[in-house]
């Protein structure tokens, strides 16, 4: 593309035909790591600070996604770059913990994957190739065709990550799974509250009960922060992923992915610990040499609620030795 700049130290693509900035605001000058604690918040006006605050950091690209563009956020200017890949009916929002410790020393990438946050959806018929095709399109645009990436994927991220990681070759340096769907049977079944006809104080409880029945392991954890992440992504959300979280979609291109492959799960991620050892064997059968950890008195959500192991973890994973 003969109208971009290339960053030549992370193979990033800035200010391309799709990039949008706020020539306004030197991101420069504002350091993102203020913006994002990891100990609970208790106050809705600044959980929405919080969030507005990172967007208003980041910079802005759109890629072709069915009849419209696909949503690029990034943050940092270091290398090597790390594309974090969020969960179903969510969007860049899932990494708010992760995103300011990872920028400090790494070009940090985060799409909102087709029909979720602000990204269009795609036609039918959709499955997770179809999905991974375009943003394997979509990242073409934002990084160097030969730059090495990171990838990491929480939850339905993971499904969409493995097609991804395994076209990208050995430019793949790492994929770290969080929580993560794509390897079929056995499943978990949870039963969630009706949130679309409550408002108010109502609809925050109704948050509150799903994050910890389906995302967070202990109810003190259930903070406002998180409720305003579940507010602003299932309001967005167009895509029930469920058909694909339950395929085998990373299974099958696991035994194909370059680069080191780790795997975590929060202890109470599943109901009955007898499913999460399953899943945890078929990790295993797909790609015996997968470094796996379960964090204890975590739930799936781990890399929020479990935010300053999980951003040590992946620092030790991204960084070199």
């Amino acid at each position: 593309m003969t109208d971009s700049l290339l960053d030549r130290q992370t193979g990033v693509l800035l200010g391309t035909r799709n990039c949008r900035q706020d020539a306004q605001l030197d991101t420069a000058q504002v350091r993102v790591t203020d913006f994002i604690p990891t100990q609970p918040v208790a106050d809705a006006e600044a959980a929405r600070s919080i969030l507005e605050s990172l967007d208003r950091t980041a910079r802005r690209w759109d890629t072709p996604a069915g009849d419209g563009t696909m949503a690029w956020r990034g943050w940092g200017s270091g290398g090597p770059s790390v594309l974090l890949m969020h969960g179903g009916a969510g969007s860049w929002r899932h990494w708010t913990r992760n995103i300011g410790v990872l920028s400090r020393d790494h070009t940090v990438i985060a799409p909102d994957l087709p029909a979720l946050g602000d990204s269009a959806g795609l036609p039918e018929p959709l499955d997770a190739h179809a999905m991974a095709a375009t943003v394997l399109r979509g990242l073409k645009e934002v990084v160097h065709p030969n730059a090495p990436v990171h990838v990491a994927a929480f939850s339905f991220g993971g499904v969409i990550a493995g097609p991804v990681a395994a076209a990208l070759g050995d430019r793949v340096q790492s994929l770290t799974l969080i929580g993560t769907g794509g390897l079929g049977p056995p499943n978990r079944s949870i039963d969630l509250v009706r949130v679309r006809d409550k408002t108010g104080s109502e609809r925050e409880d109704a948050h509150r009960e799903n994050l910890l029945r389906m995302m967070l392991g202990v109810p003190e954890n259930v903070d406002a922060l998180a409720v305003e992440i579940q507010e602003q992504n299932t309001s967005r959300a167009r895509l029930n992923s469920g058909f694909m979280w339950r395929s085998t979609a990373l299974a099958d291109a696991l035994p194909s992915i370059h680069g080191h492959v780790h795997a975590f799960w929060g202890e109470r991620e599943m109901p009955d610990r007898s499913l999460l050892d399953a899943r945890i064997a078929v990790m295993r059968k797909a790609r015996p040499d997968a470094e796996i950890e379960v964090i204890p008195h975590v739930g799936h959500w781990a890399c929020y609620e479990a935010a300053d192991h999980m951003n040590a973890e992946l620092l030790r994973i991204i960084s070199p030795a």
